[in-house]
């Protein structure tokens, strides 16, 4: 049997990834294919819980390791459980977010070397997606949306300076950065232009 393929979205807040990757989810789906759709941090029951620790409560709740390393935590749960099991059995994994997102905000928002959440990545779980696609949306923007949605995952939103700016910088920088694996999406406009690009970039 083929090995599946693993497919991750990344951007900042409100820059619609779960939108999207539902909605290739969905279209895969319709062309016959298996999709876990799946999503970061979260995914199991345990990742889900440490979910709640990293996205509810102050700002300041966390520092900028512990929250790395509560991640890296659920992320270890969820490839295991999750998405190492279904690439075995040949389907394709769709996540919203995934190491990038770590990159982002505990790196580039947080001030974490980059060198060392990639070896942290590389010794815990040393899975990396086949593809990244990054959703590009102003910071502005993106809060703007995320505070409409009134989910009550907010403490990341709530961060205040220019933590939002320095992770929007990382993740217009990623494509460039790694070109073999990420792919650049124009987030602005309507829900289903953005699904279109989506499918042109695949």
């Amino acid at each position: 049997m083929p090995a599946g393929r693993f497919i991750t979205l990344e951007g900042g807040e409100g820059s619609g990834k779960s939108t999207q990757a539902r909605l290739l989810a969905e279209a895969l789906q319709s062309q016959g294919h298996e999709v876990v759709l799946t999503r970061e941090p979260g995914g199991t029951p345990g990742a889900e819980a440490i979910r709640n620790l990293l996205v509810t409560g102050d700002p300041d709740r966390w520092t900028a390791w512990s929250e790395a390393l509560l991640v890296a935590a659920a992320r270890v749960d969820h490839v295991t459980r999750v998405i190492r099991p279904a690439l075995a059995r040949g389907a394709t994994v769709i996540c919203d977010r995934f190491i990038d997102s770590t990159r982002a905000y505990q790196g580039a928002g947080r001030g974490l070397a980059d060198k060392a959440l990639l070896s942290l990545h590389d010794s815990a779980v040393g899975l990396w997606p086949d593809l990244t696609l990054v959703l590009l949306l102003d910071e502005t923007e993106g809060l703007g949306r995320a505070a409409a949605r009134s989910d009550g995952e907010a403490r990341f939103e709530a961060i205040g300076g220019d933590f939002h700016a320095r992770v929007q910088r990382f993740f217009t920088n990623l494509p460039a950065s790694d070109p073999d694996r990420c792919r650049a999406i124009q987030a602005s406009g309507s829900i289903e232009s953005v699904a279109v690009r989506i499918r042109a970039a695949l």
